[in-house]
């Protein structure tokens, strides 16, 4: 017995070898997603910042960390992304304040002072935009993560493209509404904010839709070869807090899958 869950006898305790991996991958694309978005691209009419092409890599993997290790773990990488962000984002802010050397030139520049204005703008990052980007992550990957444990609990482990996808709709929708909203508004029409709130949410939603048969096999591989299923049974689903997510919910050695429906 651990905390609230219980283990059968007889069977193999849970494992946590691929948690290191999965969590290198979550907090990767949410990083490299934030240096990216300030490329621009079109998909016909639609301008979405390339950082939606990596970003909801986050969500999947964080979907795999709450259906496979628990909210507790999910909380925890959670806000180990958030740190590592803050720290890319310290880095890069500090290597743009450096004094530029004469004798560098990225090319299509003419001088060191021209360089140091092209190196400033593509990785820079406007206060309001930071801002409106650590909101949004925060509120979005949470509510994901909430959303995926309650309804795990609900269907009793069962259809889990329903977990994935309507977790997926709601922490999307905070994460799109809150960056666009705090980021833009005042700057352009309500109408458009709107446009832009619907395409990336669409998009990121899409993209979680299309990417579920892989979620279906990266779950199954895990459960089975971390012999755990994780139910939050009574599980302290308070977001700012740390601790050991072990002392709440039932940590299940894996019996049989419930991943298929």
């Amino acid at each position: 017995m651990k905390g609230e869950g219980a283990s059968s006898g007889g069977m193999s305790s849970p494992r946590e070898r691929w948690l290191p991996v999965i969590a290198a991958v979550f907090v990767t694309s949410l990083v490299v997603s934030n240096i990216i978005a300030v490329k621009l691209f079109s998909v016909g009419p639609v301008i979405l910042p390339a950082g939606v092409i990596v970003f909801p890599i986050s969500y999947i993997f964080g979907d795999i960390l709450t259906e496979v290790y628990g909210y507790g773990r999910a909380r925890q990488v959670i806000w180990l992304g958030f740190g590592c962000n803050l720290m890319a984002v310290a880095i890069i802010e500090a290597c743009i304040h450096l004094p530029p050397s004469s004798i560098w030139h990225i090319t299509g520049t003419a001088s060191a002072s021209a360089s140091q204005e092209v190196f400033a703008s593509v990785l820079g990052f406007a206060p309001r935009l930071l801002l409106a980007s650590f909101v949004a992550y925060l509120a979005g990957e949470f509510l994901n993560s909430l959303v995926m444990a309650k309804m795990k609990i609900t269907t009793r482990g069962r259809y889990l493209w329903t977990r994935t996808i309507g977790s997926t709709l709601v922490g999307q929708l905070a994460d799109s509404g809150f960056f666009i909203v705090v980021a833009f508004t005042g700057t352009i029409p309500a109408d458009a904010l709107f446009g832009l709130v619907l395409s990336q949410w669409v998009f990121k939603s899409g993209y979680e839709i299309v990417a579920t048969p892989l979620t279906y096999a990266i779950v199954n591989f895990l459960k089975k070869s971390e012999n755990q299923d994780y139910f939050d049974y009574g599980t302290n689903f308070n977001p700012i807090m740390w601790g050991d997510p072990s002392s709440r919910g039932a940590r299940i050695p894996l019996a049989r899958d419930d991943t298929h429906g």
